[in-house]
């Protein structure tokens, strides 16, 4: 379970997801943080969850086609997935164990190309040769990563005026896969403030 980062370090590591963007996704990591959307989530057969590390996916695991024919994933978001440049499309992809599958569960980020928000966060679990949406968050800014098991989502509000570095609300919801669907386990608030006498944000947390 993660506590709630300040959302500097949030978005400057939303950032530098970007750059590593890719037609394939290639911008992978072994564990990979910020709802208009309801939480979807699709049922599945039992799984009694595993400590242990699932195998990577198959090198052929497209996120971005995984997306676009999800018919779960709203017209806007697929709408808007296109290639920021050439070939390099906005999605950060993070291959983990989060539902005690066979095979390891693909959590796919989408983000806007100009300023590298997150759009929309999924999770896909294998069952077979296919991957089923299993989770799927599209109110922007939203960000899911996998800390230890856990599927954690960060999720940032604004005031009238907040600068996108400067959000005013940062949540940080932690899920846990139990009985074939991610429960909430926790949820930790932060509230930004202004520094006296500065432009940085002074945190409290609830």
């Amino acid at each position: 379970m993660r506590a709630g980062s300040t959302a500097v370090a949030v978005l400057a590591a939303i950032g530098l997801l970007l750059t590593a963007c890719s037609a394939g996704g290639s911008g992978t990591r072994d564990e990979g943080p910020a709802n208009r959307g309801e939480t979807v989530v699709s049922p599945s057969p039992t799984v009694a969850p595993s400590s242990s590390a699932a195998p990577a996916p198959a090198a052929d695991v497209d996120p971005v086609q995984l997306i676009k024919n999800d018919p779960k994933v709203s017209q806007s978001v697929k709408r808007e997935l296109q290639p920021c440049s050439a070939d390099d499309y906005p999605v950060d992809v993070s291959y983990g164990n989060l539902t005690g599958g066979s095979a390891s569960d693909v959590v796919v980020n989408v983000m806007a190309c100009d300023d590298a928000v997150g759009t929309g966060t999924y999770v896909y679990r294998a069952e077979g040769k296919k991957y089923q949406n299993v989770f799927q968050d599209e109110e922007p800014p939203v960000y899911a990563e996998i800390d230890q098991g856990d599927l954690v989502v960060t999720k940032q509000a604004y005031q009238k005026g907040d600068p996108v570095e400067y959000p005013s609300v940062e949540d940080v919801i932690t899920y846990r896969w139990t009985a074939n669907r991610f429960t909430e386990t926790d949820r930790h608030r932060t509230h930004y403030g202004r520094a006296a006498g500065g432009d940085a944000p002074a945190p409290t947390e609830n």
